[in-house]
């Protein structure tokens, strides 16, 4: 009796282990099937938050072009369907990577992209993260991340070493792979270093196409001093439904002062051309400095090459001064409506030239974006990808979706 006995706990033994065993891996795999559930749920979410930012243009329709506040985000250009999306409303996006600058008693957004290129719009006309959660309805549910990314990459790099003649070399890339035998036209804007008041520049064209490996080596410009100029080079790709564009721009060393182009108005199309050093906190000491500039605005055609519009208005050209002195230390201008890059040439009391570009319309210097959230330490973050345009410029918009709920980490 003792030896069944025995028997009967050591079997009833094994049995409750076999069942803790069981209940073990029960547990382990509803666990991996509920986190299954969720980022697949997620996943989901990412997918429509997507479409529905770029497939529709927001409420109203047009706030890409007013300084009003948003009722619904959306990126779509409300004059096309699919994915082509709106060239202005992304550039009252407040970057999420760039830190803010600030004048005249005023925060700007920075989406500048690279030397001599400027897009600052004011905080109080933009559209800031929390108010696109809210407004999609996900506030204190989900946090994003919304990237605009150009799909293709227009590298340019002035291999002249000194004095002239001027050369450029041209690498086009798109996403892991090179843009061979990309069709490529250019237009160099040459600074008139004429002594004239008012610099004004003249351009030059041409098309080419790259190498195998995605590579030109552009004509050299043969009466251009590639150090003592001023000059600027914009660069178009263009092959099989793909569109990018590159820019390069170039001041003296000797150079010291600039001007720095600022959103005043989306609605009115005004900008605000300001001294730089009165762009900044605190802004630079008080000493005299006087620059006179000259605008103008170019537009892509359809055969890819630029066309200068001149800015008929009393500011379109004049004087600005920071420091001691009766003179204003910025002019304001207004812009065309359709997509351009404003130009901006200048000069300093000893002559030396200088110019800034700026974007009307975020394709046309495909500068990108970064808005939202940061993913960061996050437990599980999904990510949807689609391509669009933006002006015409092939981009590639990336949405990275978290809960921000919590739920607990699945141990495996």
């Amino acid at each position: 009796m003792a030896s069944a006995g025995i028997d009967h706990m050591i079997s009833l033994t094994i049995f409750m282990v076999a069942i803790l065993v069981f209940i073990g891996f029960f547990s382990q795999t509803m666990q991996t099937g509920i986190a299954y559930e969720r980022h697949s749920a997620l996943s989901t979410k990412a997918s429509d938050l997507l479409d529905g930012i770029l497939l529709s243009p927001g409420i109203p329709d047009n706030w890409g072009q007013s300084d009003n506040k948003i009722g619904g985000f959306g990126l779509q250009d409300p004059e096309f369907n699919n994915y082509r999306l709106s060239s202005f409303s992304p550039m009252k996006l407040t970057s999420s990577t760039q830190s803010p600058v600030y004048y005249n008693g005023t925060y700007y957004g920075n989406l500048t992209a690279g030397f001599g290129g400027y897009l600052h719009a004011p905080y109080e006309k933009s559209v800031d993260y929390s108010t696109a959660s809210e407004v999609m309805g996900i506030n204190g549910t989900y946090g994003f991340r919304l990237s605009l990314t150009p799909t293709i990459t227009v590298l340019i790099e002035k291999i002249s070493t000194t004095g002239a003649p001027l050369q450029f070399s041209v690498d086009v890339a798109g996403t892991g792979f090179l843009l061979s035998n990309s069709a490529i036209s250019y237009s160099f804007l040459l600074i008139n270093q004429d002594g004239s008041e008012y610099p004004s520049y003249a351009i030059v064209s041409g098309t080419t196409t790259t190498d195998s490996s995605g590579s030109i080596e552009l004509p050299a410009f043969s009466a251009v001093d590639g150090e003592s100029q001023a000059y600027a080079l914009i660069v178009y790709s263009y092959l099989n439904g793909l569109k990018g564009v590159g820019y390069y721009v170039h001041v003296p060393p000797s150079l010291t002062k600039t001007v720095v182009p600022l959103i005043d108005s989306f609605q009115n199309r005004s900008i605000l051309i300001a001294h730089e050093d009165s762009v900044g906190e605190p802004p630079m000491p008080p000493s005299s400095s006087e620059l006179n500039y000259n605008t103008s605005f170019i537009i892509l055609t359809e055969d890819y090459t630029l066309r200068q519009v001149q800015l008929d208005q009393p500011t379109a050209f004049g004087q600005i001064v920071y420091g001691s002195g009766s003179g204003q230390d910025n002019a304001s201008i207004n812009v065309p409506d359709n997509d351009g890059i404003l130009i901006v040439t200048f000069k300093d009391t000893s002559s030396q030239y200088g110019l800034v570009l700026m974007p009307w319309g975020l394709g046309s210097m495909a500068f990108p974006v970064t808005f939202g959230g940061d993913p960061a330490g996050q437990d599980w973050v999904t990510t949807d990808i689609r391509q669009v345009t933006v002006g015409g410029i092939s981009y590639q918009a990336k949405l990275e979706l978290w809960n921000i709920q919590g739920y607990s980490r699945v141990v495996k």
